[in-house]
């Protein structure tokens, strides 16, 4: 974990309260896909985690979705600016678990991580193909990216205004693509959904309020198969069998 300052290079809306925001800074960067950045937003005392969703041989691209206060200070934050940032925290997902073709599975902003494993994957050799659910169609996002990479996005909505009416499961189940695992993240009605209807091996990334986000406080800790976990140090990313649903 380091603490270092990157500064924002662009910051700009790309679904319905929903920004994309691309940090750089004077250093190589590594992260791995379904890690996460602890941002010290000015005037928090609490950092906000977000999932890294591409990495820059000097920065990273972040998702994030205005839903408090700390999070609309940032989103009104302009190029140049600098921010604080702990980074890489979290233990991510492990693209050795598809043998040749994996299913990616978002729902709203857990499609983020989703973005960055799939380029791991396609430089493994793999194939992938991404299934994401919103609410509505102004939800939408990264669906265009991943295209871009070559990889087929099914979507479903609640309502209906775009691909499959419904939910994820509904959308897997019409396409029925193939796959030998699974990769997802998101709320946790739909991934529980998710395990309980794949039965091929899977990985889902867990989303707590976290206090540090360095593993010291526990305040994010959950029961799982094996006692408790801490999801931002032993996690984010848990194997879909050690989950307590």
């Amino acid at each position: 974990m380091q603490k270092r300052i990157f500064h924002i290079e662009s910051n700009d809306a790309v679904a319905r309260d929903t920004f994309r925001i691309v940090l750089r800074t004077d250093a190589p960067v590594a992260v791995r896909s379904g890690q996460f950045v602890d941002i010290a937003i000015p005037g928090y005392y609490l950092r906000r985690p977000i999932s890294v969703s591409d990495t820059l041989p000097d920065g990273v691209v972040l998702y994030y979705k205005v839903v408090g206060a700390g999070t609309k200070v940032l989103s009104t934050m302009t190029p140049g600016a600098p921010l604080e940032l702990l980074l890489p925290l979290g233990n991510g997902f492990w693209p050795g678990l598809c043998a040749s073709d994996a299913l990616l599975i978002g729902g709203g902003l857990g499609a983020a991580p989703l973005y960055l494993l799939a380029r791991e994957l396609l430089a493994a050799g793999k194939r992938a193909t991404a299934v994401l659910g919103f609410n509505k169609a102004d939800e939408i996002c990264l669906a265009d990216e991943l295209r871009a990479l070559g990889i087929p996005v099914l979507i479903s909505t609640l309502d209906g205004s775009v691909g499959t009416k419904g939910f994820v499961t509904d959308a897997i189940a019409d396409a029925a693509p193939a796959f030998d695992c699974f990769y997802s993240c998101g709320p946790l009605p739909m991934m529980k959904a998710v395990c309980a209807a794949l039965h091929t091996p899977g990985e889902v990334s867990l989303e707590e309020r976290m206090g540090c986000g360095a593993g010291f406080c526990y305040g994010c800790t959950v029961q799982t198969a094996s006692g408790p976990r801490r999801v931002c140090a032993d996690g984010p990313v848990f194997d879909k069998e050690e989950v307590l649903w």
